[in-house]
């Protein structure tokens, strides 16, 4: 597979440039450029000190990094870098801890993970075709698999219902 190469250029020769810190890592780290406060339930755009080149076809997705959020409860709350975008890269973080924190100069904020992209052809039309789901949105699917066991009492639950049913019917 041919390498992909990310040009950047450092505005600022004082910040490491950005790398993977393990060879299995998928995103690279990215850093503060400057101090910044953010208080709680406040959300700031912090700048990195750096500029991109990311290859047409591809895209910079900006996410979280468990550390500062595990640590601060500072979260990414946007990310994407579009290939023909060169200016300076910022990350805009959120406080959801119960806190003020200091993100310092250096600081490794977020990681940015190189994706490949498609464009697609937009098409309108005046139906979609039906599928099982449907218009159910957010959470239409549960939030978890149940276990054997929750299965089997739900199905011995609804049993008894049917039976009880079957008795009051044939009572009358």
């Amino acid at each position: 597979m041919k390498d992909i190469v990310v040009k950047i250029k450092r505005l600022d020769k004082d910040l490491e440039i950005p790398r993977y810190i393990t060879e299995t890592d998928v995103g690279f780290d990215l850093r503060a450029a400057e101090d910044a406060e953010i208080k709680k339930n406040e959300q700031k755009i912090v700048k990195c000190g750096i500029v991109v080149e990311i290859p047409k076809g591809f895209m910079g997705f900006i996410k979280d990094r468990a550390g500062i959020v595990s640590k601060m409860n500072v979260h990414v709350v946007a990310g994407t870098i579009d290939s023909g975008y060169r200016g300076e890269v910022s990350v805009v973080l959120v406080n959801l801890g119960k806190k003020d924190v200091l993100v310092e100069k250096g600081m490794r904020i977020a990681q940015m993970i190189i994706l490949p992209v498609v464009r697609v052809k937009i098409e309108e039309v005046e139906s979609l075709t039906p599928t099982k789901r449907g218009s159910k949105g957010f959470g239409s699917t549960g939030l978890r698999d149940i276990t054997l066991e929750e299965f089997e009492e739900i199905e011995k639950g609804l049993k008894e219902l049917y039976e009880e049913g079957k008795k009051k019917g044939s009572e009358k």
